[in-house]
């Protein structure tokens, strides 16, 4: 069994000694470094090779839509499992549907997160027990499905850059960018650009 590289990015200094120790023990299991900044961490596995990832979705310098995009960008072979504390079923949804390939509640056992490491790199959905209930018993099929691309441009939209300063952003034409708007403000059923980010907002998209 070859070894895997994992980062553990968190700003909970309790919550990085419990990984590190847990992971610590583990055979076949490499822990390369732990990062208490979202925009640190990304950097570094942009620069080596990182299985993956464990990722707080709530770092203070950035959310886990935007980290897990970036990271995605950065290095695309890396795995990220996203690790929270939150468990409403909306959240679970968008990270998984933002290219994450796991999430894990903060009180999962030792057993279920090493578990869930050996998921992600054999290419399956990582999840903790608590989580797997979670989207058993919730009904989450009457969400808006969005693509990635159209997490981004939501995620920049809300930041409230026009669709010129975001198809410079993302090297689109603006057209591209409205018809991206046109197709979300549709899939969110709104009738604006306003009451989009709005709904997004309340749903947890963003």
């Amino acid at each position: 069994m070859n070894n895997v590289s994992i980062v553990i990015i968190d700003d909970h200094p309790i919550v990085l000694q419990g990984f590190t120790h847990i992971l610590l023990h583990e055979d076949n299991i490499n822990l390369l470094e732990t990062f208490t900044s979202a925009s640190n961490g990304i950097s570094y596995i942009a620069t080596h090779q990182v299985d993956v990832v464990l990722l707080d979705i709530n770092m203070p310098d950035m959310n886990g839509l935007e980290a897990c995009d970036l990271i995605s960008k950065k290095n695309p072979l890396c795995k990220v499992i996203a690790i929270s504390n939150n468990n409403e079923h909306s959240i679970i949804h968008r990270m998984l549907h933002s290219g994450a390939s796991g999430y894990v509640l903060k009180n999962a056992s030792a057993e279920e997160l090493v578990k869930c490491i050996w998921d992600a790199v054999s290419g399956n959905t990582a999840l903790s027990q608590d989580v797997k209930e979670i989207l058993r018993t919730t009904k989450i099929s009457n969400l808006p499905k969005i693509t990635r691309r159209e997490t981004e441009i939501l995620l920049l939209l809300a930041k409230g850059l026009t669709s010129v300063e975001i198809a410079d952003k993302i090297y689109v034409s603006p057209l591209t960018i409205e018809t991206h708007r046109r197709n979300l403000i549709q899939k969110f059923e709104v009738a604006n650009c306003a009451a989009l980010i709005h709904k997004a907002m309340e749903l947890k998209y963003i």
